[in-house]
């Protein structure tokens, strides 16, 4: 169990960190090595709307690893999307600027954001039910976290890889300095394919091929039995998405832009990632003893409460106020959210098409929540010439969504998966 929750939290650490250190190069860099004709406001929609791209791939890669994942088994999904993975991120890496080749970079940085959110959205279910389907049921949320906590995880790899090419390259950071961290990957997913290739297929699966039932198409199959699943999962997701998206990636910017010092923002954002841990593991477990909803409820109510002294707090342009913004709801709000929602999403499937029908919801949730919450909420301060109060109201429907999605669902806290 030990190495199946290593293999669940390293590997994914490793995948997110590939995918989000894009979304803070998308904040700092890609604007002006990618962008830059576009004039700062514009560029920085632009490089934000790459960004998207990779979350609106994420679902087609869930569909995808989902459905051989539930015919084939999860452990060979898992391997291969870190490979995809880590292929992509590389050549990002390697990639020349829009001045040096030109219309052909941003095209190839696109195309590349697509193969991130393909391998990411199979990662995510494979990791999860890896944990979910070996652990004991009184343990299953606080397994599933571990799968969940490599996201922060290698969300403070990515920001403090960022942060420190960012100081050792100094005026070079643009030239080669960020490129450092994209091309470590490779060394990175070597070795979680050594860890993930030891793990054991999960006990859950193979009494569902012992059974010998005739296999549907998972995706049909899903859409045909359990759509309403598949909806209220994806809207209860989106509420930690949507305060990932506005606190890690739209408020770096805006602090950044305001006058906070960029080396500071990135290891305040690091910081806040190690809180989101720590409040991840709690909250998971105390879904094991409470409940998934209360635990759920509680911290998408705790994000409408918080959403605009949150807002305040990243315009004002100092560094304690984005660290305290951060860590209220990166790491605060997040984090409450975060640790039992992987096991909620999974509980609400059966074995047959749980890979197919959790991905879907979970990437269908990233897609709206972080993928397009930047782009929304840059085109929303654009509207209101650089206000906050609408950017608010669209933080708190977000909240409460997730609130009303929860309490329609059943509680699984103490459901058989098999």
């Amino acid at each position: 169990m030990r190495r199946i929750l290593a293999s669940s939290f390293v590997g994914s650490a490793i995948e997110y960190y590939d995918f989000m250190l894009y979304a803070t190069a998308a904040s700092l860099v890609f604007n002006k090595v990618f962008f830059a004709n576009l004039g700062p406001g514009f560029a920085l929609f632009a490089s934000f709307a790459t960004l998207a791209v990779g979350y609106v791939a994420r679902p087609l890669g869930g569909i995808v690893f989902g459905h051989f994942g539930d015919r084939l088994g999860r452990k060979k999904m898992l391997v291969l999307s870190m490979l995809i993975m880590g292929v992509g991120t590389t050549f990002i890496g390697l990639l020349p600027t829009t001045a040096q080749i030109g219309i052909a970079a941003p095209v190839a940085l696109v195309v590349l954001r697509l193969v991130q959110g393909v391998a990411v959205g199979g990662e995510w279910g494979g990791a999860a039910l890896m944990a979910i389907e070996h652990a004991p049921m009184k343990h299953r949320g606080f397994a599933a976290a571990f799968a969940n906590a490599g996201g922060p995880a290698g969300a403070v790899l990515g920001a403090l890889a960022l942060s420190l090419f960012a100081a050792t390259s100094g005026e070079d950071f643009l030239v080669w300095g960020w490129r450092v961290p994209f091309l470590i990957s490779a060394v990175l997913i070597a070795v979680g394919l050594v860890i993930r290739l030891k793990v054991s297929e999960t006990p859950a699966f193979q009494k569902l091929e012992a059974a010998g039932e005739k296999k549907k198409v998972p995706l049909v199959d899903v859409l045909r039995n359990n759509p309403r699943a598949v909806l209220l999962g994806l809207t209860a997701t989106t509420a930690f998405y949507v305060c990932q998206a506005m606190t890690t990636v739209w408020g770096v910017s805006v602090a950044v832009d305001n006058g906070a010092d960029k080396n500071g923002v990135l290891n305040l954002k690091a910081g806040a990632a190690l809180l989101t841990l720590v409040v991840c593991f709690y909250s998971a477990r105390l879904s094991d003893r409470l409940g998934r909803k209360p635990v759920l409820i509680a911290g998408s109510l705790l994000g409408a409460a918080l959403a605009y002294p949150i807002l305040m707090l990243i315009n004002n342009g100092t560094i304690w106020g984005f660290g305290l913004a951060i860590v209220l709801g990166n790491g605060l709000v997040q984090g409450l959210i975060y640790g039992p929602i992987a096991a909620y999403v999974a509980e609400q499937f059966p074995t047959r098409n749980r890979y197919t029908g959790a991905s879907l919801a979970y990437q269908g949730a990233s897609m709206l929540g972080a993928g397009f919450t930047p782009m929304i909420v840059a085109g929303l301060s654009l509207a209101t010439g650089g206000g906050i109060w609408l950017i608010g109201v669209f933080w708190i429907a977000v909240m409460l969504a997730a609130v009303v999605a929860v309490r329609a669902t059943a509680e699984g806290t103490r459901r058989e998966l098999d």
